[in-house]
């Protein structure tokens, strides 16, 4: 049985000041949890209403009721089983040939949709602004369905690492060059800004090439895509070059 404070704890993660402050976050489900087993993220212990099905001798499972599933599961439909999990140190690795770069990207859904893209396309790092949803918001860790095992996401001042780098800046503009016949650099840093507002005025500063996604439909009034929507066309695109 799980205690009033543990419960508590448990309930606060939701909210990144108590993430940190515990060192702690949550993965649910019985399918996300099993992808947890061949990465590098620590699991401190797993709470299932079926703990036969999660059968790890390495790996303290609880059996909890599903009266206190619901306590604890941030899902309007709970699903078997929470594993608590300690916070991966935010470690940034060389450049690689493409990645993502998020400019204030505030919706946790559209985070987690964008990991889950960059996994699909086998881009293994993505830099985010300090201010970009964070990766371990328990919707956005839902929302790639695993896919965060596997992309490492890390947040800094974009306006230095953009300075520095070695890669093309590249971000989307109307006005920029047709995504369809756009020459691909061989090192690229994708720049995706804000779902409202866009890149930041010191961030589109550093662009070195734009390009756009031209609209094929006959009223041409739609204004802009999601920015999870443009990601998939544009890396679809960049990927078949």
């Amino acid at each position: 049985m799980l205690t009033a404070h543990t419960i508590k704890v448990l309930q606060s993660l939701d909210k990144k000041k108590f993430r940190q402050k515990y060192n702690l976050f949550l993965v649910e489900g019985n399918k996300i949890i099993c992808e947890l087993f061949n990465s590098n993220i620590k699991i401190k212990e797993i709470l299932s209403t079926d703990p036969q099905k999660l059968d790890r001798t390495d790996i303290p499972v609880t059996h909890i009721s599903e009266n206190e599933l619901k306590k604890i599961s941030f899902l309007k439909t709970p699903k078997d089983s929470v594993a608590v999990c300690f916070l991966a140190e935010d470690e940034k690795t060389e450049d690689k040939n493409i990645q993502l770069v998020l400019d204030g990207i505030q919706d946790p859904g559209n985070l987690g949709t964008i990991i889950r893209l960059a996994d699909w396309f086998g881009i293994e790092q993505i830099i985010c602004s300090e201010d970009t949803v964070d990766v371990y918001n328990p919707k956005v860790i839902q929302a790639t369905m695993g896919s965060f095992t596997r992309v490492n996401v890390v947040y800094t001042n974009l306006v230095e690492y953009l300075s520095a780098t070695e890669n093309v800046n590249i971000g989307t503009d109307m006005e920029g060059e047709n995504i369809y016949t756009f020459e691909k650099p061989e090192k690229i840093n994708l720049i995706l800004g804000n779902e409202g507002n866009g890149m930041r005025p010191e961030t589109e500063k550093l662009l070195q090439k734009s390009i756009s996604i031209p609209r094929f439909g006959k009223s041409q009034s739609t204004e802009s895509l999601n920015v999870s929507m443009a990601a998939g066309i544009i890396l679809g695109q960049l990927f078949s070059k």
